[in-house]
């Protein structure tokens, strides 16, 4: 037996202490050694809080509402909130820590360098005194060049310079892997330009998207009367329908994940003939590439949006221009400009009754990776990241490993020449935690304690820069696409490389004081999950060394779609809101990654009792405890919109749903006692085992 899997780190460390007289000889009595006392859990005695759950509820009609049905019933939402669950309650604590930081840097005096740029953009966010006299005129510069357009070629610049600006573009580029040869970095070229979350909110006529578009048309109108546009709302139809156009030439979001779809290369040479029509020369010139290896993500998108740039009149783009450049910068600007485009899309499409205070936005928009994240990042992981937790996490992600290649070895469906190839690819994972090796460096960056858009725009042209000048050499693996105070984890299948920023190592995730079952059931499935983006239905499609091509065997891709099938068709059943199903092909990846990764856990957590029994905490049994802690880091609630965007527009199912991956594992059934009849069992022939 292996180890590292025998003594899992993930156990309470006991300490005893000493007198200084402990070596002298007495003849006294002497009193018994009192152990210092087990560092206990954070939530619950061992991990899980079980005053959540609703015990009146089958757990194999709702695991869900029986984990967190109490907890469901009696939460409000905070006015400030679409959606609120574990992820939410790790966030808004790294919020504070990070406003306590900031807080820090901006008390004291002889800064660094990176801690006066901290200071600077942290003073200019919150000087709103200053934001306010300002009103539209920080971005009335690019206002003022958007009504200068007289020509396609006037719109192509505006659109090549977006990502500086803000404005919208039905065309957009940036930098990412060549994926047939990771290092390298190439142009990805694809399609864009829409208001509204997704496609669908433009083209269905339920009475849901008929009544968000009549609200859209009267924020538009809205918006551009802060441009001093008086007949707003004719123009503001005008732009709907062209939105309208967009929509109907892009794909929708399942093809749009399609690896195989979106793999269109071609060399800067070919791009003018192969895609006619537009100056992709005078696009590229806004953004600084030389661009000598491209990628056409989204071909018959991309000849669509190059039409309706020539067919559609100029000044209904302009006037969607200055919409979008307005609604784009607004929280950036006065707080009327902002108020009006929250109504909106924070109101109207995601239920969001009032804005988060703003110091939280302005923790928001510094921390991410194209701003000052990795700055306030290094104190954060200095501060707030014992050195332990990153250890333990890598003994723990080896468990996984582990136990996922002993699953590769069982797998019935898969033959020996395709389970050599996974392996290679499973010992090839790179696993990053907590924080980058080597931080983000800001030399030359100069931002002001009294422009906000000016510093934005700082922001952007110094990473901007940094992007054109790397465009031409080798991929820097070293890079996070995550700041390490970022409440998430992901997989790069470019790199192989599965990452977990320092924040989500924290209960109800992470815990070194939890029963292990707990963190297995919990960070031990995140990393699974994680894992399993490589052995997803698209992530699959690369091999070891991260370049994409097809390393199975006809006859065991066969057999894995097969089992894919099975599941996107199960999570399609799926009816959050009535007539508005999950949809089980655009978030199959993520229900790959669940139910694979829960697979993964649960068997590296049996390697780890070395063949002894858990032991009983509370009523609970260790299985019992694994699956709960699963269905709980998923425990949220949404408002309707926020559900309805996150059907409509996003990867992932909504969490309630995903509490419900346990239903494909055999050990689950027995743990609850869930037996034919109840709303969740599923006959074993049913049951979709893929990893």
């Amino acid at each position: 037996m292996n180890k590292s899997l025998i003594s899992i780190a993930l156990t309470a460390v006991m300490l005893t202490a000493c007198s200084d007289n402990d070596t002298q000889k007495t003849t006294e009595a002497t009193p018994a050694v009192q152990p210092a006392p087990v560092a206990k859990a954070e939530l619950g005695t061992f991990g899980i809080d079980l005053s959540a759950r609703n015990e009146a509820v089958k757990p194999g009609d709702d695991f869900f509402m029986y984990t967190s049905g109490t907890w469901y019933d009696n939460f409000e939402m905070p006015a400030d909130k679409t959606r609120y669950g574990a992820f939410a309650v790790l966030a808004e604590r790294s919020e504070d820590q990070v406003k306590a930081i900031i807080d820090d840097i901006a008390s004291r005096e002889n800064l660094t360098a990176d801690e006066q740029l901290i200071a600077d953009f942290y003073h200019a966010y919150m000087d709103t005194d200053t934001i306010n006299k300002r009103g539209i005129s920080p971005i009335q510069p690019v206002l003022d060049d958007i009504n200068a357009v007289n020509s396609t070629d006037d719109l192509t610049k505006i659109f090549g310079q977006g990502w500086l600006t803000g404005a919208a573009s039905p065309i957009g580029g940036g930098m990412w892997f060549n994926r047939l040869d990771p290092d390298q970095y190439e142009l990805t070229i694809g399609a864009g330009g829409l208001g509204l979350p997704d496609r669908s909110y433009y083209l269905e006529d339920d009475e849901r998207f008929i009544t968000i578009r009549a609200a859209y048309l009267e924020h538009i109108a809205t918006m551009l009367a802060y441009a001093g546009i008086k007949d707003g709302k004719q123009r503001a139809e005008a732009i709907l329908a062209l939105e309208t156009q967009i929509a109907e030439g892009q794909w929708p979001r399942e093809k749009r994940r399609d690896r195989d779809l979106t793999l269109n290369q071609l060399n800067r040479s070919e791009l003018a003939t192969t895609y006619p029509g537009f100056n992709w020369d005078l696009f590229f010139e806004q953004m600084g590439y030389q661009v000598p290896q491209l990628n056409i993500a989204q071909p018959d998108p991309v000849n669509a949006m190059i039409k309706l740039v020539n067919n559609s009149p100029i000044n209904v783009w302009k006037d969607y221009l200055i919409f979008h450049t307005i609604t784009n910068n607004a929280e950036l600007l006065s707080d009327d400009i902002f108020n009006s485009n929250f109504a909106f899309f924070g109101k109207t499409l995601n239920g969001q009754e009032e804005p988060r205070p703003r110091w939280k936005r302005a923790v928001e928009q510094m921390s991410g990776t194209q701003s000052l994240g990795f700055a306030i990042g290094k104190v954060y992981v200095a501060r707030y990241f014992p050195e332990s937790s990153k250890q333990q996490m890598a003994e723990l992600v080896e468990n996984l490993r582990t136990a996922l290649g002993q699953r590769i070895d069982g797998l019935d469906w898969m033959g020996k020449e395709t389970k050599v190839n996974a392996h290679a690819k499973l010992a090839a994972f790179t696993p990053k935690i907590g924080y980058p090796d080597v931080w983000q460096e800001y030399d030359g960056l100069t931002l002001t304690k009294d422009n906000l858009v000016s510093n934005i725009r700082s922001l952007r042209e110094f990473f901007q820069a940094d992007s054109v000048a790397n465009e031409l050499k080798k991929t820097d693996r070293n890079r996070w696409g995550m700041t390490p105070q970022f409440v998430n984890a992901y997989y790069n299948s470019s790199f192989n490389e599965i990452v977990f920023p320092a924040a989500i190592l924290q209960p109800p995730f992470f815990d070194p004081n939890a029963d292990p079952a707990v963190n297995y059931g919990s960070i031990g499935a995140v990393i699974g999950h994680e894992m399993g983006h490589g052995f997803d239905d698209q992530g699959s499609k690369s091999d070891a060394h991260g370049i994409q091509r097809n390393w199975w065997t006809d006859e065991d891709r066969a057999a894995f779609e097969a089992k894919a099938d099975m599941l996107a068709q199960q999570y399609s059943l799926y009816e959050p809101i009535s007539g508005n199903f999950v949809n089980g092909r655009n978030s199959l990846g993520e229900n790959i990654g669940d139910v694979g990764g829960l697979s993964m856990a649960y068997h590296a957590y049996k390697l780890s009792l070395n063949g002894k029994e858990a032991p009983i905490i509370d009523g609970t049994t260790g299985d019992q405890r694994f699956f709960m802690a699963w269905a709980q880091v998923w425990k949220e609630k949404r408002t309707e919109q926020s559900m309805l965007s996150q059907l409509r527009a996003g990867t992932h199912a909504p969490g309630r749903y995903r509490a419900l991956a346990p239903r494909n594992h055999d050990a689950w059934y027995k743990a609850f006692d869930v037996k034919p009849g109840d709303k969740l069992y599923l006959p074993e022939d049913q049951r979709v085992r893929i990893w």
